[in-house]
């Protein structure tokens, strides 16, 4: 007959570390490795999809616009938002690339980017042959507005905050030096399909914003993008930009005058044009968002909760919006980078999947830091375009050093992300093991 074990002594085991041999705080289930968009693909999806390949027609000028799931994509995107034009895409960095195009952008010029976002956005600012500067981040993790300020020249021309991570940069500040040296706003949106700052959706605040639908987004299809803008002329150059052909599908829509006018500014374009296949994918899945959204948020605020009670409200996430924030990851910051190290391991030997933002032996596209093509100023092109150019030199310098506080912050951070897919009782013994490590970090 075995010993009862003291409720005392019981308590003492169930707070050793499972990193020192105690019990993992986490035993439910983990969610399934594609969450958000890509886990709510249901019958509607299928649905939506079958109905393009039964009416044989994928290419979206084909139809009618009642009738095609490209527009009414955009329809839906521009009513969720409160823009007044919206534009579909094939792909997150051609809603950039058009994006810019509709705002100006030329070779030679300088766009601000900043050190914390996927390499597509610097891309989509190289394949125009302008060039990124990169900015530093704050403690947001997004585009600092005083570093901003510093790194503007008589050559830049457009600035590129980006919502990361389901958060929103720090706009009225953004904007404010913005205005201040008359430059063009293009908001990266792309992992922020949802978010709100002041009550005013992401995207509408400067003068466009792109969002991608790739597949690891709040909604998806596997590809796609689309530009939002209540700019006409912003619009209709990224319109013309986006599909070489553009004007013939449009060449009998509008007031003769109008007419008149789309054929005396029509230019060179690409082909970005947005498939039905995609167009049926995104718009059953933006009719799934804000539910998406309603239930990340309800996590982040239990687990915003236990790290407070753990690790104390100072070493949390400084969110420049905490209500608009879409809910897909917290933050918590630590006291040095080896801290950070260690509080993920412990973290993740209780079950919960987390992670450091940033290290110089692991490479992460998201930082700038790892931009190889770009902090080595590589090029496809044998004249050295855009780098190389009698007309448009670039005065632009890089480094792997050039934005401390951004691997300051990012050294520190321990990031958990969050999925719609994360049960009650999953998110319970999370809280219990954050609360769990923060015990054993205010004894030692």
């Amino acid at each position: 007959m075995s010993a009862k074990v003291k409720p005392e002594n019981a308590r003492v085991a169930a707070d050793r570390l499972a990193a020192e041999g105690g019990p993992r705080a986490v035993t439910a289930p983990r969610p399934t490795l594609w969450a958000h968009g890509p886990a709510e693909i249901g019958k509607e999806e299928i649905a939506a999809v079958r109905k393009v390949l039964e009416r044989r027609m994928l290419f979206r000028f084909g139809l009618d616009r009642k009738e095609s799931y490209a527009a009414r994509f955009e329809d839906l995107m521009a009513k969720k938002t409160g823009a007044r034009f919206a534009l579909a895409m094939n792909s997150g960095t051609s809603a950039l690339m058009a994006g810019l195009v509709g705002l100006g952008v030329s070779p030679g010029d300088e766009v601000l980017v900043p050190a914390y976002t996927y390499i597509a956005t610097a891309a989509a600012v190289l394949a125009l042959g302008a060039f990124p500067v990169i900015v530093d981040v704050d403690r947001s993790l997004m585009m600092d507005p005083q570093d901003l300020a510093k790194k503007i020249t008589p050559r830049s021309c457009v600035v590129i905050p980006v919502h990361m991570r389901g958060s929103v940069c720090d706009m009225e500040r953004i904007l404010a030096v913005a205005r201040r040296h008359k430059l063009r706003v293009l908001e990266d949106c792309a992992q922020a399909n949802g978010a709100t700052y002041r009550g005013r959706h992401v995207g509408t605040l400067g003068d466009a914003g792109a969002f991608s639908l790739q597949q690891s987004k709040v909604i998806s299809a596997g590809e796609g993008g689309i530009l939002i803008t209540s700019d006409r002329r912003v619009f209709e150059r990224a319109a013309f930009y986006h599909d070489s052909a553009y004007m013939f599908w449009m060449e009998k829509q509008g007031t003769p005058a109008e007419q008149r006018r789309r054929q005396r500014e029509t230019f060179l374009g690409q082909n970005f044009r947005m498939p039905e296949l995609l167009g049926a994918v995104a718009y059953e899945q933006l009719k799934k968002r804000d539910r998406i959204l309603a239930r990340t948020r309800a996590i982040k605020r239990r687990l915003w909760a236990a790290c407070e009670d753990a690790f104390g409200p100072e070493a949390l996430e400084s969110p420049n919006d905490r209500a608009g924030d879409c809910g897909l990851a917290m933050t918590v910051f630590c006291e040095s980078p080896a801290q950070a190290m260690e509080w993920a391991r412990l973290l993740k030997a209780e079950g919960v999947n987390c992670g450091t933002r940033f290290s110089k032996e692991i490479p992460d596209r998201h930082v700038y830091y790892f931009w190889n093509y770009i902090m080595e100023k590589r090029t496809p092109h044998r004249n050295g375009f855009p780098w190389v150019s009698r007309d448009h030199p670039c005065m632009v310098q890089y480094d792997r050093e050039m934005c401390p506080q951004t691997i300051h912050w990012m050294e520190r951070a321990v990031l958990m992300p969050i999925t719609q897919a994360m049960s009650d009782e999953y998110v319970r013994q999370v809280c219990t093991a954050i609360r769990k490590v923060g015990r054993w970090s205010s004894a030692h």
